[in-house]
């Protein structure tokens, strides 16, 4: 069994990071926030579970060399890039056509329209975080931090696990309270705006920064 206590210091900084990157504003928060307000603690508990598996994928990819990959096939992150970025596009000209509509149509809109199911939130939860190459580099900054493979590694990834638990599904359990979604109604077209306006500047941003 490996004996963890020399690395704790290195466990400690790299949770820290790992919880203040998870925890930013970026692309699965505002999503998760957007939904859990607007579609209630089910969706958006579904959506924080896509957004979840997907740090796990590439925490895992990361662990098992993915790093060495992408030195060997760039091309490929490429593609991700132009991929995530269109994605976060389109997330940005829904949420502006959500912003425009009066109070009167989005209501009859939303009462006509059928819900997704707890299945395609999560793929959609799954397919903001998987589609975005930042969080490939996240991981390996953090994976780079002189710890070594094997037991050191797993008990980061399962705390890393942990803690992503506490953030994503706690957005989706804090926002989906009933004077949160209260106060989203009443101020819906202004939060969906910002919202269009963060995930068009996400997109852009990803599309144009040299990776």
């Amino acid at each position: 069994m490996t004996d963890l206590t020399p690395y704790l210091p290195q466990l400690a900084v790299a949770w820290t990071a790992y919880f203040i990157a998870t925890a930013s504003p970026g692309p699965a928060i505002i999503a998760i926030i957007a939904t859990s307000i607007s579609r209630g603690r089910r969706a958006g508990l579904a959506l924080a579970s896509g957004v979840l598996t997907g740090s796990y994928i590439w925490a895992i990819l990361t662990a098992s060399g993915l790093s060495a990959l992408i030195r060997t096939y760039g091309e490929a992150l490429i593609v991700l890039k132009i991929v995530g970025g269109c994605y976060l596009l389109w997330l940005a000209w829904n949420a502006w056509r959500a912003a425009r509509r009066s109070e009167e149509t989005y209501r009859a809109q939303m009462a006509a329209m059928p819900a997704l199911s707890p299945r395609r939130q999560y793929l959609k939860g799954l397919g903001i975080h998987i589609t975005n190459p930042k969080a490939i580099f996240n991981w390996i900054m953090l994976t780079s931090l002189g710890m070594p493979p094997g037991g050191v590694m797993a008990t980061f990834i399962a705390g890393c696990m942990v803690l992503g638990i506490c953030v994503f599904l706690g957005f989706a359990l804090v926002f989906s309270l009933g004077p949160v979604h209260r106060a989203y109604l009443k101020s819906r077209r202004a939060i969906e705006g910002v919202m269009a306006a963060f995930f068009a500047f996400a997109g852009f941003k990803l599309l144009t920064t040299r990776l």
